[in-house]
């Protein structure tokens, strides 16, 4: 199937107020909206910085809402196909950097919100550990606290049966945040591990290579631009897009904040074709992450002295939720982006939109077939993960 792409746009009067982030074609998520911004600062090399990004007032603090005013989980299950799927017994694991010390219980403000079931340490659903598998927490960080909402509420949406595994490492630098990963990875039942957080590129890490386990990464929300861990050649490059409805339609254009090119630092991994890149090429497949057609989020770290429904996009959303429809289908086999790659038909084809400039158009405009900023398409139903 084909998605027609449509592209909405911006008025004057907002384009003005949008200078600070990445431009967008589609309208404000939700009413008072005048921006966005990114919650963790940019990273220095050896580290990396989280991509979550915030809807933002007139006054540039997180909006805040009196109820959840971006998509919903039935938004996110109707424009993917999921309805009547289930991923029960298995575990998606999030990996991010520092403590969010009220993460259990804001998923459960957003899980009742949407009347879904409870995921708690209790019931076993619920997990959280240190980049050791300890119980011991690092420091907390408000900025990370907020990517750490936003994870564990894509998870939900998109998997309401799925376990959850919080890994959260001792720092932002990437050798902590790789410990995480091989934590996870090491932990029964993960089948999908999400890494919402990037840096410049740079050689593959071993801890990103677990054949058997489903690894994404977001692939920023600069624009056009490598970053690592999306870069690896054994991990799942989640570029982005925006996502409109009309009625029970849906229709997607890329992103122009979703990161996309080629690395130099890695290899093709063999099974990536026709994208005139001679290393690793991002994206791989993408969904939505244009903070102005945002997802709904509850967080209560105070993230600027704000806290409570908020609305948030970046490549930081479309990780989580593809990592969790690779745990939905089970059935990716050793690579999950090999599999992908080679069942492509059943993606939704992203064919308009672009995230800047390049010297070769397919890296940075999409069109029919693969393109850089949002790879392969996106899902439609769970025949291609």
């Amino acid at each position: 199937m084909r998605r027609l792409a449509l592209a909405v746009t911006v008025g004057a009067a907002l384009t003005a107020a949008f200078l600070s982030a990445p431009t967008s074609t589609a309208s404000p998520a939700v009413r008072g909206a005048h921006g966005s911004e990114r919650t963790c600062p940019a990273a220095p090399a050896g580290f990396a910085a989280c991509l979550a990004r915030v809807v933002t007032d007139a006054t540039g603090k997180p909006l805040v809402t009196a109820g959840p005013s971006g998509y919903h989980p039935a938004d996110i299950q109707s424009a993917y196909g999921l309805a009547g799927t289930s991923g029960a017994g298995r575990t998606v694991a999030i990996v991010d950097a520092y403590d969010d010390p009220t993460a259990e219980a804001d998923l459960g403000v957003y899980r009742s919100q949407f009347g879904l079931t409870a995921c708690t340490t209790a019931n076993g659903c619920f997990k959280k550990v240190n980049q050791t598998g300890g119980s011991t927490p690092p420091n907390a960080n408000a900025g990370w606290a907020t990517e750490i909402s936003l994870d564990l509420d894509m998870v939900s949406a998109t998997c309401p049966s799925c376990n959850i595994l919080l890994v959260e490492a001792s720092s932002a630098s990437l050798t902590n945040l790789a410990a995480a990963v091989n934590t996870a990875a090491n932990t029964p039942g993960v089948v999908a591990i999400s890494n919402s957080y990037g840096g410049t590129d740079s050689a593959e890490m071993s801890a990103y290579n677990h054949p058997g386990i489903a690894i994404t990464a977001s692939t920023g929300d600069n624009g056009y631009q490598v970053q690592s861990p999306a870069s690896y050649p054994h991990v799942v490059a989640v570029g982005g897009t925006s996502l409109k409805q009309s009625g029970s339609s849906w229709t997607e254009t890329a992103w122009s904040g979703a990161g996309s090119g080629c690395s130099t630092k890695n290899a093709n991994p063999g099974w990536q074709t026709g994208t005139s890149c001679s290393g690793k090429a991002n994206a791989d497949v993408s969904a939505v992450a244009d903070p102005y057609t945002g997802v709904s989020v509850y967080d209560s770290t105070k993230y600027q002295g704000r806290s409570g429904w908020q609305v948030y996009g970046g490549t930081s959303a479309s990780s989580p939720i593809i990592a969790s429809i690779y745990a939905i289908a089970n059935n990716f086999g050793t690579y999950a982006g090999q599999y992908t790659w080679t069942h492509a038909g059943a993606l939704h084809d992203v064919t308009s939109g672009s995230n800047g400039s390049c010297t070769t158009a397919v890296w940075c405009h999409a069109g029919t077939g693969w393109d850089g900023p949002t790879g392969l398409g996106t899902p439609n139903g769970i025949g291609s993960f």
